[in-house]
């Protein structure tokens, strides 16, 4: 099974300069856990910001969700991995570095982004049949 078997290739996006706000008002209309920062130009890198990162920034900060921007709290680069790529790789990847979630890229470009619950429920159909 490849990746692009099991990724869901609509991704949820936020600007890099969008407030904690906008981001979590984004998250809750489209109900994800999580949104893929846009790059600001061809030489830069995909992000991502996540309810654990912003829940973080708001204990730890203290901060104005109107004030702190995207860039300033988001993972970057996020990490990635190819649609082509064996999920079996994929998820020893997540397992081993503790990652819940990977952003699909094809030529430096978004392709889709892939969770360890869309792993799961794969491998639960699989063994259903």
């Amino acid at each position: 099974m490849l990746v692009k078997d099991i990724m869901q290739p609509k991704v949820v996006t936020v600007s890099p300069f969008a407030t904690i706000r906008e981001a979590m008002q984004q998250m809750k209309r489209h109900g994800v856990k999580s949104l893929v920062v846009e790059k600001k130009d061809i030489h830069d890198a995909y992000g991502i910001i996540t309810y654990t990162t912003i829940l973080r920034t708001i204990v730890a900060e203290e901060g104005d969700i109107d004030l702190i921007n995207v860039y300033d709290v988001c993972s970057k680069p996020v990490i990635s991995v190819f649609s082509e790529m064996d999920v079996k790789h994929v998820a020893r990847l997540m397992v081993n570095q503790g990652f819940r979630r990977l952003v699909v890229l094809r030529d430096n470009e978004l392709e889709g982004i892939v969770t360890m619950n869309d792993i799961v429920t794969a491998i639960l159909e699989m063994a259903e049949h």
